[in-house]
């Protein structure tokens, strides 16, 4: 990173809503890929002309693009990986995430002007890793979850010629940066080539063990009980670096990365919002205790896991629920106007009437929608006390700040 800039600051882009999410709310850059070999089934991708539209709306807002295409793919997918590589220079993506040997060789031939950046599946936790890939032409190497904070530190002062990017938030998988097979043993999708079904996250049951190491009697090493039906059992924590912005910075890499390319663009939104705010505030000034608090509140609102400093430091943390707390889910996002006065929404969640709303906008604003200071009308343009999901409907309130593309919650 150049002395006295800020990191970058590189959002997920599952779709066409999530990228548009993560322009609004303040990514410097975006990660997305295509419909195959790109690690995210799950997630529909941008193909043809869709990739080339979210390029050009990308670009038009200031923000870079980096296509994924970062599977481990067998001899039979190197057909569509060449087809994909070639397609990459007239598109203008500012830069291409790979992780298998074999993409990168075919890279260097068939798009050699793209800027490689290696992704988090090559698992890079040493120097010697550093200099191999550095050779080879790569650009940018993002720093395995496996790190800690000091090592990140020596490497990315260790080589000022390369760029190291650092993952902040999100999902961490139950495996060496994504490396699981349960998923291709239980169910034949393999995780390595995008198909993973994300068996650590499901919930299971008759199962209770208690595991305790033979030479340090200190206390169980593994201890699982069942809950009252079933258990999500091997789930991790997921990460949240937010108290750690500042230390970040300071080690200087080029890019703070935010995990989630199979979330919602309200889950996109929210999380590039409160990392956006606190970079930008971090740039300036130490983040007071009370700031490093509310941003991790309103992650909490994001949150189906715990969230925890990962391996970043020497002990773990683990963020506490305030008391009292309770998570508001995104309801509606914002159209366009409506013609007859009013805002087109598109709603998430069911939405009543009668309960505050919150106004999601960028740079932590939240302006409440009190109740009875707003109204509602379904797509009949009847006035209704509730709006259900899936439904289109009419935003009636008196607040300057609505435009397009914003959430709401309640």
């Amino acid at each position: 990173m150049k002395e006295h800039t800020l990191p970058e600051l590189l959002a997920p882009a599952g779709g066409r809503e999530q990228l548009e999410a993560a322009i609004l709310y303040g990514a410097d850059a975006v990660y997305l890929g295509g419909s195959a070999l790109s690690l995210r089934a799950k997630c529909r991708g941008f193909d043809g002309k869709e990739l080339e539209d979210a390029v050009r709306l990308a670009h038009a807002s200031g923000v870079k693009v980096y296509y994924c295409l970062n599977a481990l793919p067998f001899d039979e997918h190197l057909p569509l990986v060449r087809e994909q590589l070639a397609m990459l220079p007239d598109l203008g993506v500012d830069g291409l995430i790979a992780a298998d040997p074999g993409v990168i060789h075919l890279s260097r031939r068939l798009c050699p002007d793209v800027e490689l950046h290696l992704s988090t599946q090559a698992h890079s936790v040493n120097a010697a890793a550093v200099e191999f890939w550095s050779e080879l032409g790569v650009r940018r190497i993002n720093l395995a979850r496996e790190l800690g904070r000091d090592a990140m530190e020596r490497l990315i002062s260790s080589f000022p010629h390369m760029d190291f990017e650092v993952f902040v938030h999100g999902a961490m998988c139950l495996s060496l940066s994504g490396h699981c097979l349960i998923s291709a043993w239980v169910n034949g999708r393999p995780a390595n080539l995008g198909l993973c079904t994300q068996p650590c996250r499901f919930e299971y049951r008759g199962l209770t063990l208690t595991v305790e190491e033979n030479l340090r009697r200190n206390g169980p090493f593994l201890d699982i009980v069942q809950g009252e039906d079933f258990s999500a059992i091997w789930a991790p924590m997921d990460l949240c670096l937010v108290r750690r912005i500042g230390d970040i910075v300071r080690m200087g890499p080029a890019a703070l990365k935010l995990e989630g390319r199979t979330k919602s663009g309200g889950y996109v939104a929210q999380v590039t919002d409160v990392y956006r705010t606190a970079l930008t505030l971090a740039g300036s000034t130490p983040l007071s205790p009370a700031a490093e608090d509310a941003f991790v509140e309103e992650l909490m609102h994001t949150a189906s896991r715990p969230l925890c400093s990962g391996f970043f430091l020497p002990e773990r943390t683990v963020e506490k629920v305030p008391e009292g707390f309770v998570p508001r889910p995104v309801v509606a996002r914002v159209i366009e106007p409506a013609p007859h006065g009013g805002w087109l929404v598109d709603v998430r969640s069911p939405w009543n009437a009668d309960a505050d709303a919150s106004l999601l906008l960028p740079g932590m604003r939240r302006p409440l929608l009190h109740a009875g200071q707003y109204s509602l009308e379904n797509h009949k343009e009847e006035k209704t006390d509730r709006l259900n999901s899936g439904m289109r409907g009419t935003l009636y309130a008196d607040v300057p700040d609505i435009r397009p593309g914003i959430y709401i919650r309640a």
